[in-house]
C-alpha cells in the first residue's frame, strides 16, 4: 500500500517496502521569509513568489518519511490560559468635603512660629529707614484688663519676647524684651537699647531682650492699624500667602501657624500695623512652611500635608462667616480663587534677592 511522504518539498507516496536511501528529495531545513524573499534554510534559492517557492525543488536525498512532524507548539488562547501577573495601581480620589471635615485637625491646637527668612535688599533699606523712637514699649503699657480678653495662645508683644499666653498665670511672669528699637547701620544690626552687635540677621532676631517688665498682649497703642493688599497663589505642595507692605520690619513682625490656622502679625514703616487670622482650607505642615520678606511684601510658604488643589484660601466655616459676614467672606473667597493659579506674586529679582 502505498504511503504520503512528509518529507517537506517531497509529498509523493512510496512504497515502504521499496524505500530506498536515495529515493526521496527533500528539504531538512525550515521556511524562510525576510524582506519579500522566500526560500529555505537549507539551500540559497531565493524568490518572492510564494508558488515558486512551493515548488523549490529538495536539497538533500533521503529515506521517504511516513511519520507526520510534530506541530509547532502555540500559546494558549483559551479562557482556561493562565494571566500573567501585572502590577496593581490603586488611585485614589479626591477625598469628599465631609471626610476633610472629619479628618480636619481642631483649629485649637497650639500655633508656633515660622522662621522669617530676610533678603539682602531689605536689610539694605531698614539700613536707610529711620525707626520713631516712639516704638519703645514703655513698661506697664498693657494693663491687666486687657490681658483678661486675651485668647489662650497669644503670643507676647513686646520686641524678642517669645511668651504665650496661657492663663491668667501667665501675666505674673517676667518679660524679657527689648524696648528699643533695631537699628541697621553699615552692615551691622542691633537694638537701640543694648550693645550688642551682629552681623548675621538670624543671630540679630534670636539676640535675647535686655530688659524686664510685663507682658504686653494685646499690641502697643501707638500703632496705626491698617489693612494691606493680599494675595496667594499654589503648587500641588504649596500655597504662598503674599501681604503688600512696605519695609516689614522683621524683629517686630511675627508670623504663627497650626496645622488649619494662619496668625500673622506684620510691623512695617510708617508705625503701621496689619494683623490677620485665617483659617485654613487644607491642612499644612509647619515644620515645613517659613516666611519670606523683602522690600516690597511678606511672602508666607506653606507647606501642604497632602498634594492637591485647594478650592481657596480660606476654609467656608471660617471665622468671619460665624460673626454674620457670609457675603463679605463669600466675594473675598471668590476673588482668592480667581487669583490662586495666575496671579504669581514674586519675580526673578526677588529670587534672586532672597538668595544673596
Amino acid at each position: 500500500m502505498a504511503l504520503l511522504c512528509y518529507n517537506k518539498g517531497c509529498g509523493q507516496r512510496f512504497d515502504p517496502e521499496h524505500n530506498a536511501e536515495d529515493a526521496c528529495l527533500y528539504h531538512p531545513g525550515v521556511p524562510i521569509f525576510h524582506d519579500a524573499l522566500k526560500g529555505w534554510s537549507c539551500c540559497k534559492k531565493r524568490t518572492t513568489d510564494f508558488s515558486e517557492f512551493l515548488s523549490i525543488q529538495g536539497c538533500t536525498k533521503g529515506f521517504h518519511s511516513k511519520e507526520k512532524p510534530p506541530e509547532p507548539l502555540q500559546e494558549e488562547s483559551s479562557d482556561k490560559a493562565k494571566a500573567k501577573p501585572v502590577a496593581e495601581f490603586i488611585i485614589q480620589g479626591p477625598k469628599s468635603a465631609e471626610m476633610m471635615q472629619r479628618e480636619r485637625p481642631s483649629s485649637d491646637e497650639p500655633r508656633q512660629l515660622l522662621p522669617i527668612k530676610v533678603s539682602r535688599s531689605l536689610e539694605q533699606a531698614l539700613e536707610k529707614l529711620n525707626l520713631s523712637p516712639h516704638d519703645k514699649v514703655p513698661e506697664g503699657s498693657c494693663t491687666g484688663e486687657a490681658a483678661a480678653q486675651v485668647r489662650a495662645g497669644t503670643t507676647c508683644k513686646n520686641a524678642a519676647c517669645k511668651a504665650v499666653y496661657r492663663g491668667a498665670e501667665s501675666n505674673a511672669e517676667v518679660c524679657t524684651f527689648h524696648p528699643g528699637v533695631p537699628v541697621f547701620h553699615e552692615g551691622m544690626k542691633y537694638w537701640s537699647c543694648c550693645g550688642v552687635r551682629t552681623t548675621d540677621f538670624s543671630a540679630f532676631l534670636e539676640q535675647p531682650g535686655c530688659s524686664t517688665g510685663r507682658h504686653c498682649w494685646t499690641g502697643k497703642a501707638d500703632k496705626k492699624a491698617v489693612s494691606c493688599r493680599q494675595d496667594w497663589h499654589q503648587t500641588s505642595s504649596q500655597v504662598v500667602v503674599t501681604i503688600y507692605a512696605k519695609n516689614p520690619l522683621p524683629a517686630l513682625s511675627s508670623v504663627k501657624a497650626n496645622r488649619t490656622v494662619l496668625e500673622v502679625h506684620v510691623i512695617f514703616e510708617g508705625n503701621k500695623i496689619f494683623q490677620a487670622e485665617l483659617d485654613l482650607w487644607g491642612v499644612i505642615e509647619t515644620e515645613k512652611s517659613f516666611v519670606s520678606m523683602v522690600p516690597t511684601k511678606v511672602e508666607i510658604t506653606l507647606c501642604k500635608a497632602s498634594p492637591g488643589p485647594w478650592a481657596r484660601l480660606e476654609h467656608p466655616q471660617s471665622r468671619a462667616c460665624s460673626q454674620g459676614e457670609p457675603e463679605k467672606a463669600a466675594a473675598s473667597a471668590e476673588e482668592l480663587e480667581d487669583d490662586s493659579d495666575d496671579s504669581l506674586s514674586w519675580s526673578e529679582e526677588d529670587d534672586e534677592e532672597l538668595e544673596a
